[in-house]
């Protein structure tokens, strides 16, 4: 068979070297530029949990969640359209908060499923709703009034007292 019948043929042979490539071309990676590279992207994984937290909202302020407790309360004493649509309002923004609990959110959950206008305020639909307004400033204020410092050191003991290697009061 022939060299030109042969269907490689037309194809050049590969033994001949590529031609060299000029350095300003850039396309050799250097070690310098593989380092800056690898710290650029570093300090980018770095800065983005910050960027993640600019983007949460800020959590809800406590007069907020009481004005949503007195609101609810009002709705099941009551029983008027206007707490009722303005506690479920409320209720309804704040659902979808990612930074509350979930203790918190089933009791928002809770008000606004239930503060609707009822045909009969009974007791049980009352109940519920105070229930909620309760459990709201239980489970949502994100830091819940602390006891007042007694003025001793952290963890309540006497002075010197715990783990230091001693016997006690030295």
């Amino acid at each position: 068979m022939e060299d030109s019948a042969r269907p490689d043929a037309a194809m050049p042979h590969a033994s001949a070297p590529p031609a060299p490539r000029s350095s300003s071309q850039g396309l050799q990676p250097r070690p310098g530029r593989l380092f800056a590279a690898a710290l650029c992207s570093w300090s980018a994984l770095l800065a983005l949990p910050s960027l993640v937290r600019a983007s949460e909202p800020a959590y809800p302020a406590r007069s907020q969640l009481r004005d949503l407790q007195l609101t609810t309360f009002n709705c099941a004493r009551d029983n008027q359209n206007d707490d009722c649509d303005r506690a479920r309002f409320q209720a309804d923004g704040l659902l979808d908060h990612p930074r509350l609990s979930g203790l918190c959110k089933d009791s928002l959950w809770t008000i606004s499923q239930e503060a609707v206008v009822a045909a009969s305020n009974s007791f049980e639909r009352r109940d519920r709703l105070d229930q909620a307004g309760e459990d709201l400033m239980r489970f949502c204020p994100r830091n819940p009034t602390a006891p007042a410092a007694s003025g001793g050191p952290p963890g309540g003991g006497p002075p010197g007292g715990g783990f230091r290697g001693g016997p006690p009061g030295r």
